[in-house]
């Protein structure tokens, strides 16, 4: 099995690229999935966050409130962190158990984990990748999308994009870089040299 780490920062064009690789027959483990369940009720991560942050980020039936989070968290890079250190480790296990899945069905699969904050997350990654890639777009044409696409204003877009790991480190851990500023067919070419470039690599292994 090979696999592949595929990150970007917010409104990168990941979710495209991620797309793209699955219609080349990839599966995908989806990061931001993982996350959303890794603090369902019940579970370890959540009793955490409600510990660290408070009861005011459990809503009323007991799930996480994302935005009163958010709000605490994307203006304060010690909070973040501290958030981080809990969620990381629980998305980690669950894609862990993703990947095994994935490769017991097929061992000459590809699978494509997905996941925004690979930089970040680095310290909690129990797992190396054959490639990874990188979904690049500069901060000016996410901002322009946050605020066409998701309806931000310019200062929360430019919050977020902040509050994630800078171009720079995203770029120097990369072994492929698809420039997503261009159109859906320019990014389409670039996913398909990829796969290209996947599949000689599968083959060699072989």
């Amino acid at each position: 099995m090979l696999l592949i780490g595929l990150t970007g920062g917010i409104a990168s064009g990941k979710s495209t690229v991620a797309g793209q690789l699955v219609a080349h027959g990839a599966v995908h483990v989806d990061a931001d999935a993982l996350a959303r369940e890794a603090v369902e009720p019940g579970t370890d991560a959540l009793e955490e966050i409600r510990e660290t942050f408070g009861i005011d980020v459990i809503d009323k039936h007991g799930r996480l409130d994302r935005a009163a989070l958010g709000a605490i968290v994307f203006s304060d890079p010690v909070r973040l962190a501290q958030l981080n250190a809990i969620t990381h480790p629980a998305v980690w296990g669950l894609a862990q158990e993703r990947i095994a899945q994935a490769q017991a069905a097929d061992p000459l699969g590809v699978v494509v984990y997905d996941v925004p904050l690979l930089v970040e997350a680095s310290a909690h990654r129990p797992m190396r990748f054959d490639l990874i890639v990188v979904a690049h777009a500069s901060a000016a044409t996410r901002i322009d999308r946050l605020i066409e696409l998701r309806g931000m204003t310019r200062e929360d877009a430019a919050r977020r994009i902040r509050a994630q790991a800078s171009d720079d480190a995203r770029l120097a851990i990369a072994d492929v870089v698809i420039d997503t500023e261009g159109s859906l067919e320019s990014t389409g070419k670039q996913v398909d040299a990829l796969w290209s470039r996947i599949l000689a690599i599968r083959k060699s292994a072989l």
